[in-house]
């Protein structure tokens, strides 16, 4: 490291207090030789909205302090709509602003990684870090960790609609699953959360705020947007940072090495700026060119979903709930007490499906919510309804994340090309009718009211796919744009370290090669735990064969 330049130095310079970022400040710190300094954009996360596990739907539907509130560029096969993307911003990231849902993906998910040529990353090798991060309230088992800081809970029985639903997926031929996490994925059942006592387990909660008051080798920076990586001689050194837009920007050093944590979005950005990405892009710019990395800020791939809603025959929804002072009154006994409606995230019900036999893994996942819920919840609704939540898990369509400008505070330009693929187009299209045929059962008939949408009338292909086009929206699971992979032209090998420069790796959601078949607040945890472990250079965690339903192991 060159001596004359002036910034604090540290070990470790992280670059993001995500859920990856929040994992690794608290492992890496466990050593009090080791210095530390964690980088974030935004704040601490603590209002009564992030706390609150009912808050989900604000947090989401707006940009502000905890949401960067992206969009992405018009979409050609979606009607050139500009697509809304939140992700979350301050300690926690996405974490302190997702649905809490629990889900690791299908094992085989993890298995294809491994037959990619990554080593160490297939199902067996990540179960025991996924154990290790969790507290499951319900103790260890050969599937669910206990006594890792990630607490995870049973959704409450909560509204009958939940528990009609279950019974409606069985009436419609689907296994019921207690644990998506555990023996079988496949089926309709219960959620497990990220929620303790009542309250969100943010990445922040599990990891970063039990340690800080004692951990002395750990400065966290809050309000420091990263601008660019230093790069000398081909070595990451260190971080430029700002509090904001004229604001004097400031730099960090790592005598060990610089942790990207920014997410799919944000990760290909910044290595972007620091000029590590398609050479003719960057020189079109400005950029020195650091590393021609032709892959950085390509392969993003997304759950893109659709509401398929009902009217409710039962004033049991969260309209009537909420309806008048009943909203506020939902915030006051929350704080005197942690009880009533704000206590959990009101969708405790789902399912994973296959459009089609032959698949060895469920391809459609499913989330009810006892709402209804319209475009990311920013439109409100005006009656009693439900709404199933479906999304294509393992999307063939694939974009990218590149820079519109050199300004590291304006957004990238975000283009998931979704549903690009023909295949894509037939499997959202099923998932709509796979929804109406659950619903149709005898056993949710009780609360079943008129379809809102798509509605009665929308039956063929051609009106089924016009619909999608015109309403389908993700449910924030961006991936892939920083993968890892075997070969020379990925942009991380399988220990995330970035592929021609030295002293610089990349952890988070950006890094993996494929989108996995669920949620990925739990993925990305892992993928932080895992290498938590190769920076410090202890032996991995030995791996577990837990037993997994036979279409788990079926070849690719």
């Amino acid at each position: 490291m060159a001596e004359t330049q002036d910034g604090q130095k540290f070990d470790y310079v992280i670059v993001g207090a995500g859920s990856a970022g929040c994992v690794l400040a608290s492992r890496l710190s466990e050593d009090p030789n080791v210095t530390v300094a964690l980088l974030e954009a935004g704040g601490k996360n603590n209002s009564l909205l992030v706390r609150m596990p009912a808050g989900v739907g604000n947090l989401i539907a707006s940009k502000g302090v905890s949401n960067w509130g992206f969009e992405t560029t018009p979409q050609e096969f979606l009607n050139n709509r500009r697509l809304y993307q939140p992700r979350g911003r301050g300690w926690g990231g996405s974490s302190a602003i997702n649905g809490m849902i629990y889900i690791r993906g299908h094992a085989r998910d993890y298995d294809q990684w491994r037959q990619m040529g990554l080593n160490g990353w297939g199902y067996a090798d990540v179960l025991p870090y996924f154990k290790r991060a969790q507290h499951h309230e319900d103790g260890g088992d050969a599937w669910n960790g206990d006594g890792g800081p990630l607490w995870v809970s049973r959704g409450p029985p909560g509204d009958p609609i939940y528990k009609a639903f279950i019974q409606a997926g069985k009436q419609a031929g689907y296994p019921v699953t207690r644990d998506f996490n555990g023996y079988q994925q496949e089926g309709v059942g219960p959620y497990h959360l990220t929620i303790r006592e009542g309250e969100r387990w943010s990445a922040a909660a599990a990891y970063l705020n039990p340690i800080l008051a004692q951990r002395p080798n750990l400065k966290v920076v809050s309000n420091a947007y990263a601008g660019r990586i230093i790069i000398e001689n081909k070595t990451a050194i260190g971080v430029e940072y700002s509090a904001g837009p004229g604001k004097p920007v400031q730099k960090v050093f790592a005598k060990g090495e610089v942790l990207v944590c920014g997410g799919a979005f944000q990760s290909p950005q910044l290595l972007q700026l620091s000029g590590i990405g398609v050479a003719d892009d960057l020189m079109k710019l400005g950029i020195k060119v650091e590393h021609d990395a032709p892959d950085v800020g390509r392969n993003l791939q997304d759950h893109l979903d659709v509401c398929v809603i009902y009217e409710m025959t039962k004033p049991i929804s969260m309209y009537s709930k909420t309806k008048g002072l009943k909203q506020p009154m939902i915030g006051i006994q929350y704080l005197l007490s942690k009880q009533g409606a704000g206590r959990t995230n009101h969708l405790h019900a789902g399912g994973f499906l296959k459009s089609r036999g032959e698949l060895d893994r469920p391809d459609i996942q499913l989330h009810l919510v006892n709402a209804q819920m319209r475009d990311h919840a920013r439109i409100k609704a005006d009656r009693d309804g439900f709404t199933v939540h479906a999304c294509q898990l393992r999307p063939e369509s694939k974009g990218t994340v590149k820079l519109g400008s050199t300004n590291p505070f304006e957004a990238p330009l975000i283009d998931p090309r979704y549903l690009a693929e023909e295949n894509d187009r037939r499997t959202m299209r099923d998932s709509v009718r796979m929804v109406r045929d659950i619903v149709a059962q005898d056993a949710i008939k009780l609360y079943r009211g008129p379809e809102f949408a798509p509605g009665a009338h929308v039956r063929t292909d051609a009106e089924i796919d016009a619909w999608i086009r015109e309403n389908a929206e993700t449910i924030y699971h961006p991936v892939g744009t920083v993968r890892m992979g075997a070969d020379n032209k990925a942009p991380l090998d399988d220990q995330l370290r970035v592929r021609g420069i030295g002293g610089l790796r990349v952890i988070d959601a950006s890094v993996m090669p494929t989108l996995v078949g669920g949620n990925t607040n739990a993925p990305t945890i892992m993928i932080a735990e895992r290498l938590s472990d190769i920076l410090r250079g202890k032996k991995p965690l030995p791996p577990q064969d837990a037993p997994i339903a036979e279409d788990a192991r079926a070849t690719v």
